[in-house]
């Protein structure tokens, strides 16, 4: 090929594909990175074409526009598949990002909030569209209470302060856990209503 005043042979293109496509760590190995005298090969609908010498399969890979791709170096012949390895790679992140994305939908996670007895208004709103985007996401509410000093005199006000938490978020959640003193801390755990 030819690029004005840089001329590539196609060999050399050939090594900077495979070197530029398979410089990862957890890649399979392509076209010359592969090491094997002969392997079975595959071809790209999935036919098996037989046993073939390392050139050979190469030179069908190259005639397809395709790679060859160690799927198996441990089988008995080695086996390699002709494919579009930059399609193969990406439909394989898209199922890892896919099997991800369902892992984090399953493990929900207990978002905390923390109230005072003599929160502000603005503070409580803030605080409850917060609660309210988590609780539509279907994550739980773990609301609770830190007295100080003379507030220890006056537990009532802080759950007065979690049950009007609780109720400002009625449309979204349920109470899974009352208001229970522990110590200096008061807590209510609150549920994503189904």
């Amino acid at each position: 090929m030819d690029f004005g005043w840089i001329n590539f042979s196609p060999s050399f293109l050939i090594i900077w594909r495979c070197f530029n496509i398979a410089s990862g760590k957890n890649e399979l190995p392509i076209n010359d990175q592969i090491k094997v005298s002969e392997l079975m090969v595959i071809g790209p609908n999935g036919e098996q074409m037989g046993v073939k010498n390392i050139n050979d399969a190469l030179t069908l890979a190259n005639y397809a526009g395709l790679d060859l791709v160690l799927m198996n170096g441990n089988a008995t012949p080695a086996v390699g598949k002709i494919m579009d390895y930059n399609k193969y790679r990406y439909e394989k992140q898209k199922k890892l990002k896919e099997a991800q994305k369902k892992q984090r939908e399953t493990n929900k996670d207990v978002k905390e909030y923390r109230l005072s007895v003599t929160i502000d208004v603005h503070d409580f709103e803030t605080r409850r569209k917060n609660a309210e985007q988590y609780l539509k996401k279907g994550h739980k509410i773990k609301a609770f209470i830190h007295f100080k000093g003379r507030q220890m005199a006056h537990p009532e006000l802080g759950k007065e302060v979690l049950l009007k938490f609780a109720d400002a978020l009625s449309e979204y959640a349920v109470i899974e856990a009352n208001p229970k003193l522990e110590g200096r801390n008061m807590s209510m755990l609150l549920a994503p209503k189904k």
